[in-house]
């Protein structure tokens, strides 16, 4: 099984739309939960939240990237540079004024696909998606197996055996971890 992958932009936003829409998708927040503006996040309605992750690729900010199998999306992960994200609870963590900090927030994979080892190579081309666009740093915010939330951010281990080193904690149940990428 061979995922290809590829940056979300104007031409990959139906590619999502479907993705997302589908069963088990991720419709209901359309990954705008680290992102939503204060005025956006007081409508949380899905209609407006879809509109609004729409808006931020339509102008080209970045978003994350989908993972095809034989031409059809089957993969997301959230990857992009911190700035473009609300607070995560790691802006304390000293980071030099030159980092280039790429935040990864979330992953999804469609059911079918659950379970086959695609977590490592989704989390491989989010980091080399931060890299070929400037990052420095990819930072992380995974918990650990039996955590009762934030599941979607993945899980400690897969990010140490990548290479992630932890350097803090972002609430009780989050851990950061970064991967230092120039």
């Amino acid at each position: 099984m061979e995922l290809v992958f590829h940056e979300v932009d104007r031409s990959r936003w139906s590619d999502l739309e479907r993705l997302f829409e589908s069963r088990g998708g991720p419709k209901y927040c359309w990954c705008m939960v680290w992102r939503a503006t204060p005025g956006e996040a007081k409508a949380r309605d899905r209609a407006s939240r879809k509109a609004a992750l729409e808006r931020r690729v339509r102008t080209g900010i970045p978003v994350g990237i989908l993972g095809y199998l034989e031409g059809e999306p089957v993969a997301w992960c959230s990857i992009a540079p911190r700035t473009t994200y609300r607070r995560l609870g790691s802006e304390d963590i000293a980071v030099a004024p030159q980092d280039n900090v790429w935040s990864l927030v979330c992953f999804f994979v469609s059911r079918q696909y659950r379970r086959q080892r695609l977590m490592p190579c989704l989390l491989e081309a989010a980091v080399e998606q931060a890299r070929r666009r400037g990052a420095t740093i990819v930072e992380a915010y995974p918990v650990d197996a039996d955590s009762p939330s934030y599941r979607f951010m993945g899980f400690v281990p897969a990010f140490r055996v990548a290479g992630f080193r932890e350097v803090g904690r972002a609430g009780t149940r989050r851990h950061v971890m970064r991967l230092h990428v120039r």
